[in-house]
């Protein structure tokens, strides 16, 4: 693979922190969206992992939610669940809270404070796969291993 970008690297360097032996994937095309993703490694959509940023409407705080590729978020509901309603995350606010681009938020290594959860959806999975920092590269993982790496709290964001 060639060199890890900054943002990929501070990615590897929590896999590396937990031992883990999981390696990032470059894929050969962009994977903006996650059918790309899943298509580029012959996997179902909802196995892929959306890392999506929202801004609390009065706290303007950052809240990361690991979404299976497959799911929409009901922003109403799911604001209700977290104790605030959601706005959306302009790429300026993404990039100040996690240090990454629109297109490559990784669940790992975020810069900022950000509040994370995860889609119940994903545990039905054993592997799912989260960008890794840059538009082309993902990891291979588990929603528990997710869950304990970035302590998410489990939600249902439908």
């Amino acid at each position: 693979m060639t060199e890890l970008s900054k943002s990929e690297q501070r990615v590897d360097a929590v896999l590396r922190a937990h031992n883990l032996a999981t390696e990032i994937v470059r894929l050969d095309d962009n994977a903006h969206t996650a059918q790309q993703a899943a298509d580029a490694l012959g996997i179902e959509v909802a196995q892929i992992v959306k890392s999506l940023v929202f801004r609390g409407a009065e706290s303007d705080k950052a809240y990361l939610l690991l979404v299976s590729g497959a799911n929409r978020v009901h922003e109403k509901r799911t604001g209700r669940l977290i104790g605030e309603k959601l706005g959306r995350a302009d790429a300026d606010f993404v990039r100040e809270h996690t240090g990454f681009a629109i297109g490559g938020v990784s669940p790992l290594g975020a810069t900022g404070q950000v509040d994370i959860y995860i889609d119940e959806t994903l545990f039905q999975f054993d592997e799912v796969w989260a960008a890794a920092g840059h538009p082309k590269s993902v990891f291979p993982t588990s929603a528990a291993e997710l869950t304990t790496l970035t302590a998410a709290q489990k939600i249902n964001v439908l």
